[in-house]
């Protein structure tokens, strides 16, 4: 089947019906970034939802010194959209990169947000998958960003060892809001802990 990942993955948080997943195939399309490719730029309507299927994706915001902060990054199977904007139908604050060569099904938030107005069982999908990403999985995110330390943040992140080493350094440190040099003390810090 077209796209099977894509609909496991959605049937994952909710079953579609048959006419559904049609319908929603119906609507997207297999598109490719290549590394450093905006697929959405700051201060642009948000006109898409994503699907990676391959690849790596960024979301950054630039601060008053020209900084680029990373808030998130997305590996394969996840969902991908500047989801505040296109609700709000206001331009994004964010910008989404393509850190690695993607590989992604993209289809336009205007039609997907109708089909939801349609099928009951794509609405619930939509429904659960909200809750479980952008409200359970978001405060610890949040809780942790005002309360933990650099360093704590470093750890967990290293946890995640499939996504820590495909990250830049400079992604890194600007995801856990800190320079080069504090990342590098950081990082001789925990080697330091290791071997004590």
């Amino acid at each position: 089947m077209k796209h099977s990942e894509f609909v496991k993955h959605i049937n994952h948080y909710y079953p579609l019906s048959e006419e559904t997943i049609k319908d929603l195939l119906d609507i997207c399309t297999e598109e490719y970034y290549h590394k450093n490719d905006l697929l959405l730029e700051s201060g642009s309507m948000a006109r898409y939802y994503y699907f990676l299927k391959s690849g790596l994706i960024g979301y950054y915001t630039v601060d008053e010194q020209g900084n680029n902060i990373y808030k998130i990054f997305f590996e394969e199977n996840t969902f991908v959209a500047s989801t505040a904007a296109i609700i709000r139908n206001e331009p994004s604050d964010f910008n989404i990169i393509a850190l690695e060569d993607c590989s992604v099904i993209q289809y336009p938030a205007k039609a997907y947000r109708e089909l939801l107005e349609e099928h009951h069982d794509l609405a619930l999908f939509h429904l659960h998958y909200l809750e479980k990403n952008w409200v359970v999985k978001k405060e610890p995110l949040e809780v942790s960003l005002k309360y933990e330390t650099a360093k704590k943040r470093y750890l967990q992140l290293l946890d995640d060892a499939s996504l820590y080493n495909r990250l830049k350094q400079h992604h890194i440190a600007s995801y856990l809001g800190i320079t080069p040099t504090q990342l590098s003390r950081i990082k001789k810090e925990v080697q330091g802990d290791k071997y004590h």
